[in-house]
């Protein structure tokens, strides 16, 4: 359920704008309506702070390593001291690269010249002896010697080029690229790269005891952002000379808390709904303990309804469940996930309540294991409907073996494809249902298009029936239906509130020619739900593929054989997985989704409040 949520406004003397802010924080359920950035100051903090840490990973110490005992928390003196010398070091690395960087360059442009000392050719220069330094090509060195007023000393070649030195500049004759001397020689930028190196490993080794306090500094980012948010609803406040006030959502069962919170701390306040055309309100699921399983996936996938839109969370998590099943198909790869499952429940037992994510994977698993076990299928064995208690599981018409039950293929196959749109057509009717639902209450007559969509996809499914599978259906009426949904969403698809009949049937009769795509689209939604079978019929392929493979060594190579099973299997099982993401989520986030229409726009409720975790 949606929890219905009403607009605050808190007002306080500008005096009491910190107790006012410090009340609302420690209350914990007032959305704000509106958040300014917050100050430079608090932004950079947990900024810097963060980047900090994830820098401070590369010289963690190794996690598998035992006897080290966990660093303490450490108080926030403790922590700002250690920190501002984590900051120093790193500041000082980010500078001894530098120099390293342009040492090693030097060092790159003067190495053809030899090591030599720049300060002797200084002492030179200042002994009246104006040398200067260059490369010749052939043509160049010649027309330098034969220059009377050129007075160079021949050295060693360099690269097949002469190399001269010169008292005095060369003529611009000649032209020639003067050597700039270097401030250092090899010999000393060599020493300084070394010195360089010498004090990269002391900050090295004062990264490497302050990356040991991770927990110190989620502890400080914590706090940190939590100071963030604070900023931030102070400068979201507004005020004048004498008042200061701010606003917020509140969802509506939480209003007697307010109101005792604002009678002991002296607020004045007003509260009213929600505005018609606000569509900034957050939104605050109530979960059920069954729909509530399937909150980690919602999380996963980053999706929350609208505060307008319907809460299907209990209808998703069972057609995702069931769709889970299907995919995975497997009641071996069903057990492996229970086990798994298990191991590791027993493993926390006592550290944590079980989160959701625990309950949900036994729910899925357990699915896995029935629907694997009607279908007579354990790890893609054939040799399992030789186990009479396995066999007497499976359901005749459902089994994925079918000689075994007196069962011809073909009828096999069509029963579960005739299963698959038979899903699909209910879980989409549904959600035809849960909008016409809603918008009745709304006093909405574009419901009556809603209804023409239901008889749309009983037709669709009719007619799938009928072209893949071929039951034998009177066709006719299956499109005089297509016709009467195609008429009533076309005269009733654009009817609203705030629309008059008539306005609401011309817009609908504009649209005519995009309800005729989307009626074809309709169809194809219906038959989109073939894929429960298609995937799951593709895993079975697979796993009986390995198992194949596994069955052709013998003697001393049945040690490959298991490791082309568990290797086959385990690749199996991950694209299973892929699969239930990428067709399990997509028939409810967009198919089933699209009939109840929910766009998933919903902006989470984020009350402000002292957060006991980072949000990221």
């Amino acid at each position: 359920m949606i929890e219905k949520m009403k607009m605050v406004y808190v007002v306080s003397s500008v005096s009491k704008k910190d107790e006012m802010l410090d009340g609302l924080r420690d209350l914990g359920l007032l959305h704000l309506a509106e958040k300014k950035s917050p100050a430079r100051a608090a932004s950079e903090r947990f900024t810097t702070l963060s980047k900090t840490a994830g820098v401070l990973l590369d010289y963690a110490p190794d996690k598998k390593s035992k006897g080290k005992e966990e660093a303490p928390i450490l108080s926030d003196e403790q922590f700002e001291e250690m920190y501002q010398g984590v900051l120093a070091a790193l500041d000082k690395k980010s500078a001894l690269s530098q120099e390293m960087s342009a040492a090693g360059a030097e060092i790159e442009r003067v190495k053809a010249w030899g090591d030599f000392a720049p300060a002797e050719l200084k002492e030179l220069k200042e002994a009246g002896y104006d040398l200067h330094f260059y490369r010749l090509a052939k043509n160049e060195f010649e027309m330098a010697e034969q220059d009377p007023e050129v007075k160079m000393i021949r050295l060693a070649t360099i690269d097949k080029m002469d190399t001269v030195a010169v008292i005095g500049a060369l003529p611009a004759t000649i032209p020639a690229a003067e050597f700039a001397i270097p401030e250092k020689g090899i010999s000393e930028l060599t020493k300084e790269i070394e010195e360089c190196q010498r004090q990269n490993a002391e900050c090295d080794e004062i990264l490497k005891k302050a990356a040991v306090y991770d927990a110190s500094f989620q502890a400080q980012m914590l706090k940190a952002q939590n100071e963030e948010n604070y900023s931030s609803a102070s400068e979201t406040a507004e005020s004048d000379e004498d008042f200061v006030w701010i606003s917020g959502y509140l969802p509506e069962e939480d209003l007697s808390k307010f109101k005792e919170a604002a009678s002991v701390n002296k607020w004045a306040w007003a509260q009213e709904d929600v505005a018609e055309d606000d569509d900034q309100v957050p939104t605050k699921v109530k979960y059920g303990k069954v729909s509530g399983l399937i909150q980690p996936v919602f999380d996963i996938l980053g999706i929350l309804p609208g505060y307008r839109e319907s809460d299907i969370s209990l209808w998703f998590f069972l057609f995702f469940t069931l769709f889970f099943a299907m995919i995975i198909g497997d009641a071996g790869y069903g057990m492996l996930i229970l086990i798994g499952t298990i191991v590791f429940a027993v493993k926390t037992k006592g550290e944590k309540k079980y989160s959701n994510i625990v309950y949900l994977l036994f729910v899925l698993s357990i699915a896995t294991v029935i629907w694997g076990a009607i279908t007579g299928t354990w790890f893609g064995m054939e040799s399992a409907m030789n186990v009479p208690f396995l066999k007497a599981l499976v359901i005749p018409s459902f089994a994925n073996y079918p000689d075994y039950f007196g069962v011809t293929a073909l009828a096999q196959q069509n029963t579960i494809m005739k299963f698959s749109f038979s899903v699909g057509a209910i879980q989409m009717a549904l959600g035809s249902l849960i909008s016409i639902k809603k918008k009745i209450a709304e006093k909405n007559l574009s419901w009556v298009a809603d209804l023409g969509w239901l008889v749309a996809i009983v037709a669709m499914y009719l007619l799938s029936l009928y072209l893949v599978i071929g039951e034998s259906i009177n066709i006719t009426p299956v499109f005089a239906m297509i016709g009467v949904a195609f008429l009533l969403v076309v005269l009733f698809g654009a009817m609203s509130p705030d629309r008059t009949f008539a306005q609401g049937l011309k817009a609908g009769l504009a649209d005519a020619f995009t309800v005729f795509l989307n009626t074809i689209s309709c169809f194809g939604n219906v038959m989109s739900y073939i894929r429960l079978f298609a995937v799951g019929m593709a895993g079975l392929a697979i796993s009986q593929s390995f198992n194949g493979i596994a069955a052709g060594f013998h003697g001393p190579l049945i040690i490959l054989a298991v490791v082309v099973v568990l290797i086959g299997h385990g690749l199996n099982i991950i694209m299973c997985f892929l699969s239930v993401v990428v067709h399990g989520v997509r028939l409810n986030v967009l198919e089933f989704s699209g009939q109840a229409g929910l766009e998933w726009t919903g902006i989470a409720y984020e009350p402000f409040k002292v957060n006991d975790k980072i949000i990221k």
